[in-house]
């Protein structure tokens, strides 16, 4: 009698992925990955010299070297004020060629039609509905609602427990505070800075 094969129970090997930073949201970004079933960290890059756990295997000078035995990079700086500190390091990432995935936490709710753009990251909670689209290097949030046919662009942080109801249009470099709702059609330009708390009822046009 023959045994089983084991071709249908193979276990895909996880990638190596390097965290870029070593604070608040740089914590959460390493709880993600290390119970994500496709990627494990290889360590932090972080200027500061304190110990950690994730180890710290380099500051950020030794980027280029490391691209040499590492190929996938994850950016763990948040975003608040602006978004070019993150920016700037995602250009000069992919100058050195790495490959910025698509961490998505395995307690979401999203849906297949939704399409998510390299180097952007799915915190705990976050829901995201049918035909959404999430541009490059952004971050939803924990507990994050993202309703149907919102398009959202890159550089752009979602907020905890923020709302985004349907057909929500919002650009580049925005930043949408915690707890924060928007209604469904509202329009926010790029570089748009929203306080924590704010409900936006027509198209936002101010920084």
């Amino acid at each position: 009698m023959k045994k089983n094969s084991n071709k249908f129970h193979k276990t895909e090997k996880k990638k190596s992925v390097i965290l870029i930073g070593c604070g608040g949201h740089a914590k959460v970004c390493a709880d993600v990955i290390l119970n994500s079933k496709k990627y494990k960290i290889a360590g932090l890059v972080c200027n500061d010299k304190k110990k950690s756990t994730p180890p710290i295997i380099g500051a950020d000078n030794d980027l280029k070297k490391l691209r040499e035995k590492y190929k996938h990079v994850l950016i763990g700086i948040g975003q608040i004020k602006s978004s070019e500190k993150r920016a700037k390091i995602f250009r000069n990432l992919k100058k050195m060629n790495y490959v910025l995935p698509v961490i998505i936490s395995e307690k979401t709710i999203i849906s297949k039609s939704v399409k998510i753009n390299e180097g952007t990251i799915i915190m705990d909670g976050a829901i995201i509905r049918p035909d959404v689209e999430i541009g490059y290097n952004s971050i939803i949030n924990t507990n994050a609602i993202v309703e149907h046919d919102v398009k959202i662009g890159n550089n752009t942080h979602i907020s905890t427990g923020v709302i985004i109801n349907g057909n929500v249009k919002i650009g580049n470099n925005v930043f949408i505070g915690s707890g924060s709702i928007i209604v469904n059609n509202i329009k926010i330009k790029s570089n748009s800075f929203i306080k924590a708390g704010t409900t936006v009822k027509k198209n936002f046009e101010k920084n």
